[in-house]
């Protein structure tokens, strides 16, 4: 036994329990995404990678969008992006509105010009 109190380790070298989406380095959740596919009865099996690499593409996804908006509202001369900046974001690139081609994206609040 050693002679630091029984226990064999200091506690500066516990590891801590880290998330999936913290291991991932993710900003979305990865256990919510995983939730919603076992929700969503897409299929009798779920992989345990499925969730992870389905959150790298919604966040890198939203991250592209996000980017071709800022750049459109940097052009039209705004400060703030809106849904009608998403919406020319999207259709003015190719991939994006094939990808997107049927979404609508709606007015929810009025703009704040």
């Amino acid at each position: 036994m050693s002679g630091r109190g029984g226990r064999g380790g200091s506690s500066s070298r516990r590891s801590r329990t880290r998330s999936r989406t913290a291991r991932a380095e993710l900003a979305f959740s990865v256990s919510h995404i995983e939730r919603l596919l076992r929700e969503g009865h897409y299929s009798q099996r779920l992989s345990s990678s499925a969730p992870v690499y389905l959150a790298a593409i919604i966040q890198y996804l939203t991250a592209k969008v996000l980017e071709l908006a800022g750049e459109e509202a940097q052009k039209t001369g705004r400060r703030c992006i809106t849904p009608e900046l998403v919406d020319m974001a999207i259709h003015n690139n190719a991939l994006l509105s094939g990808f997107f081609g049927t979404t609508t994206i709606s007015q929810v609040a009025p703009p704040w010009d």
